[in-house]
């Protein structure tokens, strides 16, 4: 059972530094900013005056690697990515990276300063380093399990957004202060406005229990957590919160029943219009009316994902297999042309190594992420998949009008 026989005493006037008790052990709580370097300072001047046992850091294991590995990147496997449906999640982590990148630029910092800082420290003084934040792949997951349709629409529209806006130079303080607060997960979900309160609001809460719980758990006599300042109220507030379960946490919710049936619907209801036309009882209407419907679908479903294939800068031969391959996949609910495009660019393509080092800075504008071989891969899984999704709702129509004539 949870205790904490003393309110948490602040220990800076200017920073959310808070000293706190768990079961007889001490634990130092900084609430950091995410680009600052007094921030940075901080955390180095109180690692080195509280001599923590262990230091716990608002990282989960694979950023933790990507931070003090900053070369992992040569060592992915895209076809595997794809392979194991991981595409949306590797790009949503590009463009969170380089929201961060081209704050950190601006300000002349470099990204997650302060964290890297906490794991040199006390690597230095023999501390033990934790990290105790949810595996972002998880969050990512949990976000995308949690919206609506249309919200998982509004988020690929803001995707979008965040793409064509890379080339911008100037940031907004809006944005930096923002960043400071919350990091570049929060901060995306922000710009999403009223659309996603519920979503964000619950990942924020989840984020929350899951690090004071795994502040709990880290070894020690005396700890010393850093997080990031938008962390530190919730985690204050739920400090004697007991039984915060991290199995719950970390489990993904069940797929909706409506969902579901949703995702093997459409396809039935395209099935059944475009044989519908097949089934007039005047036999010459019948196969001008099936022939007109089939043809249809394949056009307008196929050239709608290829010209997702043409603008992502795809080879010529994927777009020709986006083309042919999307009016078929629309029908399977098990697989999406955007993996099929993306596995064929990446064998036409195969990136190289030079690509992966070149990552960090091609995702920091338009013409990187068209000229670098991983981004463009990429890029073909998600406009082929758009194209094809905009090509099933105006096949649709195109059907229903077929029937209607």
């Amino acid at each position: 059972m949870l205790c904490m026989n003393t309110p948490p005493e602040t220990l800076h006037s200017k920073e959310p530094v808070y000293r706190l008790q768990h079961k007889g052990r001490e634990v130092i709580l900084i609430g950091t900013a995410h680009i600052s370097q007094a921030s940075a300072d901080l955390v180095a001047e109180m690692i080195e005056r509280e001599q923590p046992d262990t230091v716990c850091v608002e990282l989960c294991p694979t950023r933790y690697k990507t931070l003090i590995e900053p070369d992992a990147w040569k060592n992915t496997d895209i076809v595997e990515v794809i392979r194991q449906k991981r595409t949306f999640v590797l790009m949503l982590n590009l463009i969170l990276s380089s929201i961060q990148r081209r704050m950190a630029r601006e300000m002349n910092v470099q990204p997650g300063l302060e964290m890297r800082v906490a794991i040199e420290r006390a690597e230095a003084q023999q501390a033990e380093v934790a990290t105790i934040d949810r595996e972002v792949r998880t969050t990512l997951q949990r976000v995308w399990r949690l919206m609506g349709w249309w919200t998982k629409m509004k988020l690929m529209n803001q995707l979008l957004i965040s793409i064509f806006d890379n080339d911008s130079e100037s940031v907004s303080e809006e944005q930096i202060e923002a960043l400071k607060e919350k990091g570049a997960l929060e901060m995306l979900l922000d710009e999403m406005g009223t659309h996603l309160p519920g979503v964000k609001q619950r990942l924020i809460d989840e984020r929350d229990l899951y690090m004071v719980q795994k502040i709990r758990e880290a070894p020690g006599q005396k700890l010393l957590a850093v997080v990031g300042a938008g962390h530190v109220p919730g985690m204050l507030k739920n400090w004697e919160k007991p039984d915060i379960s991290l199995t719950e946490l970390d489990s993904l919710p069940p797929v909706s029943i409506w969902s579901t049936l949703l995702k093997w619907l459409i396809p039935l209801v395209i099935i059944a219009l475009i044989g519908a036309g097949f089934l007039q009882a005047d036999p010459a209407e019948a196969v001008e009316k099936g022939l007109r419907g089939l043809v249809g679908w394949f056009v307008v479903n196929g050239a709608l994902s290829g010209l997702g294939g043409i603008i992502a800068g795809a080879h010529p031969l994927t777009t020709l297999v986006a083309i042919v391959a999307a009016p078929l996949t629309s029908l399977n609910p098990l697989i999406g042309v955007g993996y099929v495009a993306g596995l064929v660019e990446a064998w036409l393509r195969k990136p190289r190594v030079r690509d992966f080092e070149e990552l960090s800075e091609a995702i920091m504008s338009l013409k990187g992420w068209w000229h670098n071989k991983v981004t463009r891969i990429l890029l073909v899984f998600f406009l082929t998949s758009i194209g094809s999704m905009i090509g099933t709702f105006v096949g649709y129509g195109w059907l229903i009008d077929n029937l209607m004539r």
